[in-house]
């Protein structure tokens, strides 16, 4: 075998195998995402609009 075959998967394979193939729509991060009905925002700029957008914070 060579050496490639018996490595684990990484980036962009690791990235299907897990389904994280999202990035943020705004700024492109691919970390923090807020999935929750479709947003697909980082949880950064979900802060900076989700008020626009009618949410309100309860605390």
């Amino acid at each position: 075998m060579s050496e490639t075959e018996t490595e684990e998967p990484t980036g962009e394979h690791a990235a299907k195998r897990t389904g994280q193939l999202r990035q943020c729509q705004r700024c492109g991060r691919k970390q923090g995402l807020v999935g929750k009905y479709e947003i697909w925002l980082c949880r950064q700029c979900f802060r900076e609009v989700s008020r626009s957008m009618g949410f309100k914070k309860y605390s």
